[in-house]
């Protein structure tokens, strides 16, 4: 009798488990899908990026570095090796989200789990391709996306499975919309920026060839449209009694494309210090999820 009691217990209490379990996991892999953006970023500013010249080995004869590489070697091998703290969390909550079963959320789960390989492979094709800017600037991009995925995890932890339904009016929610989709091409016009300054990741890598200059300029240009269409959202939200989550949103993009503006341009007056431009890196990684956070807080599933 012992037994047939505890049997039913044991398995009625693994979905609570996961519950429990979900968030800090969700939590965690926005987390690690921001560090690996920093830790991407140590590689290209230390001029590391080709300390281990190949791939899926660090050498041709070892998977790890050995001392004749020295210190760029040594930050190569280790962002390499966040990819597998960046995989541990992804499999943990793929494993959890499971458990709960909701499909939704597998989903998104199996997407972050997909990442991991799909960056790590975009990885190794930067370095078979000695730091191509522009494979560069899509391994960058793919990981700002998984962090918007992470964000969206975290919000779909708060949501049911229904349809999603606008909690704002229709011109509000195209309004957060433009302005998601100018927040993406700023981000993407600052990876052409990057690709064709001086911070390649190896002294010897080649650049994009366009103007640095011009690029900046554009860049900023856009920028300013972007802070204009945040503004517009936050009004529009106050002025339509938007949730509070979405308020907030719009505040906390704000309050990001602001920081992230004067960090630019005292980076650009200074000829790019790498302090400045490492923190210029983690506030993209912050204004992806800021976007993410806003766009999907004007609306709600049943």
């Amino acid at each position: 009798m012992g037994v047939k009691l505890t049997e039913p217990a044991t398995a009625s209490t693994a979905p609570g488990r996961a519950a429990t379990w979900i968030r800090p996991l969700a939590v965690a892999s926005l987390v690690v899908n921001i560090l690996i953006v920093l830790t991407g970023g140590v590689v290209r500013l230390t001029a590391s990026g080709l300390g281990c010249p190949t791939w899926p080995r660090c050498t041709d004869e070892s998977f790890v570095p050995h001392g004749a590489l020295g210190i760029h070697g040594a930050i190569e091998f280790g962002n390499r090796m966040v990819t597998f703290l960046v995989a541990a969390v992804a499999i943990a909550t793929f494993v959890v989200a499971w458990r709960l079963g909701r499909p939704s959320v597998v989903r998104l789960a199996l997407i972050l789990g997909l990442g991991v390989p799909a960056q790590a492979l975009i990885g190794g094709i930067t370095v078979l391709t000695d730091l191509n800017p522009w494979v560069v600037a899509f391994h960058l991009l793919v990981s700002l996306a998984m962090i918007g995925v992470a964000v969206l995890l975290l919000r779909r932890l708060d949501e049911g499975d229904g349809p999603a339904l606008l909690t704002v009016p229709a011109p509000t929610a195209w309004l957060v919309r433009v302005t998601f989709v100018a927040g993406w091409v700023v981000l993407y016009l600052g990876t052409v920026v990057t690709g064709s300054g001086p911070h390649a990741g190896d002294v010897d890598a080649p650049r994009n060839g366009l103007d640095p200059a011009m690029m900046s300029q554009l860049h900023t240009d856009v920028v300013f449209l972007l802070l204009g269409l945040t503004l517009g959202s936050l009004f529009a939200l106050r002025a339509t009694g938007a949730p509070a989550r979405a308020v907030r949103a719009a505040w906390v993009l704000l309050v990001a494309e602001l920081a992230q503006g004067v960090i630019g341009f005292v980076q650009y007056f200074t000829d790019l210090p790498v302090v400045l431009v490492g923190l210029h890196l983690l506030g993209a990684a912050l204004i992806s999820a800021a976007l993410t956070w806003l766009l999907v807080g004007v609306r709600d599933r049943a």
